[in-house]
């Protein structure tokens, strides 16, 4: 085998390193969700910001993406426009862009549920593709959740939810009907297993209660 061939089948793939920017990004998520835990867990909040920060990696994010995936409820959990202006100072406007997409409210109080649901769904519609990376990871690790306790609570699930049963599962399969519209990325197929699998499990405990 010839140098060159050789060259070209070892040749690692180029590196996307993670800077200061992005440690100082997580050190803000964490002071910023300090008190904060997933619904009705013991959970730190950090946890999920965390691993929608990891699948977005693992879906070809760059560090912008990962810091805005470490950000994504910091607007809409942590104080609103004025939050959205400081991560917009400290981190630039790239991921302040990609994190008021992932904010499906800004004001206090929120907006009734489904109108807020319903708004961030027609949202989805025209986003770029840099919000919708970051909005699937997030929309898939929660999921991934709601079916993990699903599993093990059974109906009880539901009660974390405004939506409760029916809304969240009406908001889940529409979330998994708009991201199969393109521009589409590396978690949709996982996405839409995970919402389809929920479905039939839910499905299932409804029809063995009637």
């Amino acid at each position: 085998m010839s140098g060159q061939s050789a060259d070209r089948i070892s040749t690692p793939p180029k590196s996307r390193r993670l800077g200061q920017r992005f440690h100082e990004a997580f050190l803000f998520a964490s002071a910023s969700h300090a008190e904060q835990t997933r619904k009705q867990t013991t959970t730190p909040y950090i946890a999920h910001l965390m691993t929608v920060s990891a699948l977005v990696l693992e879906a070809g994010g760059n560090e912008d993406l990962a810091i805005a995936a470490l950000l994504h409820d910091v607007v809409e959990d942590c104080g609103g426009k004025p939050m959205l202006e400081e991560v917009r100072e400290r981190f630039g406007p790239r991921v302040a862009h990609v994190v008021a997409g992932c904010t499906d409210s800004d004001t206090c109080p929120k907006p009734p549920w489904r109108e807020r649901k319903e708004a961030y769904l027609e949202h989805l519609r025209t986003a770029d593709p840099d919000v919708r990376l970051v909005s699937a990871a997030d929309k898939l690790h929660n999921a991934r959740e709601i079916l993990r306790d699903y599993r093990t609570d059974g109906e009880l699930v539901w009660q974390r939810f405004g939506g409760r049963r029916e809304g969240t599962l009406w908001y889940y399969r529409a979330l998994a009907e708009e991201f199969r519209r393109p521009p589409g990325n590396r978690l949709v197929d996982e996405l839409n297993r995970v919402i389809a699998e929920l479905d039939r499990l839910a499905q299932r405990g409804e029809s063995a209660k009637r």
